[in-house]
């Protein structure tokens, strides 16, 4: 299926996705779909670890584009988010010049121009000849100053620098925010964007992942590996294991031959390294506790996994 059948609907855009190795659901898909009809940013909110980041990264596999990366965090400004001068290359054509090497004429009605920016992710998303992807990640990171600027590129698609005027965009990326939640967002923010929580995937949808890309893995181990995790993530936790740690623990199970989760639970505690990420999480799940996990109830065991799809 080529990008532009895949556009067609959000059923098409869905099974691109899924071919290029992200399982989303009807709302995700559609989302997208929208975002890139109506030329509209998309913010995904939701815990860490529900894969908000890998949509971006399956959009541009789907769509074949190129990924641009703007990773947000306390201080980020423009010289690293937009663009800053050349500084080096300026001072080397007004030395040139005045060397008697250069037009300073010239020079001086060039020396601020965009021949001597250096484009950061924003800038060159928008300056770009062929249409991209722009991961603006975890933008709650971010200052609120640098989210009211942002405001400008999200809904005019320009970026205006004091020197030069307004750049506008050549080509008008499909912008995707990220957002954990540590910080409120501005409301103005919001009113740019189409808006989906990402939530940890049912027990049906998480197994269709995993056996997607762990494909070597047994299935009654991933099934089952799977509805552990589930478990596991109803307990108390500081860091709530996401899908990224499935699939990490799901590869070291298969790494040491097995087939199913093993009777010995003792053997499991180990490997708990992928699912458990603080002092307090691994010193609570006790071998007592990953035997009362496997052994429970199964997680929405009146769910096939041939739903996930659905």
């Amino acid at each position: 299926m080529s990008a532009s059948n895949a556009l067609a609907s959000p059923e098409g855009l869905r099974e691109r996705l899924f071919q290029s190795g992200y399982i989303a659901d009807e709302d995700l898909a559609s989302l997208v779909w929208m975002g890139l009809k109506l030329e509209r940013p998309l913010l995904l909110e939701g815990e860490a670890g529900v894969g908000k980041t890998a949509v971006a990264s399956a959009c541009a596999r789907a769509l074949g584009r190129p990924l641009l990366r703007l990773q947000c965090y306390e201080g980020l400004d423009l010289s690293q988010s937009v663009y800053e001068w050349n500084y080096s290359r300026q001072l080397l054509e007004i030395r040139l010049a005045e060397a008697g090497q250069g037009d300073r004429a010239a020079l001086r009605d060039n020396l601020f121009s965009e021949e001597f920016l250096l484009q950061r992710p924003l800038l060159q998303a928008i300056r770009a000849p062929q249409p991209c992807v722009l991961l603006i990640d975890e933008i709650d990171r971010a200052d609120e100053a640098f989210e009211a600027f942002l405001l400008e590129v999200l809904s005019e698609y320009q970026v205006s620098i004091p020197e030069i005027g307004t750049l506008k965009a050549i080509t008008r990326p499909l912008v995707i925010l990220t957002s954990n939640g540590t910080r409120e967002l501005s409301d103005a923010l919001r009113r740019r964007c189409l808006f989906h929580y990402v939530d940890y995937p049912s027990l049906a949808r998480e197994t269709q992942i995993v056996k997607t890309l762990v494909p070597e893995a047994a299935t009654r181990l991933v099934e089952e590996a799977v509805a552990f995790v589930q478990r596991l993530r109803k307990d108390d936790l500081d860091k709530v294991p996401g899908v990224a740690e499935t699939l990490d623990w799901v590869r070291i199970l298969f790494h040491l031959g097995l087939k199913e989760l093993p009777v010995d639970h003792h053997m499991l505690v180990p490997t708990l390294a992928a699912l458990l990420k603080t002092k307090n999480d691994r010193w609570q799940v006790t071998a007592e506790r990953v035997a009362k996990l496997i052994d429970g109830p199964r997680v929405g065991q009146d769910v096939g996994v041939a739903g996930a799809m659905k």
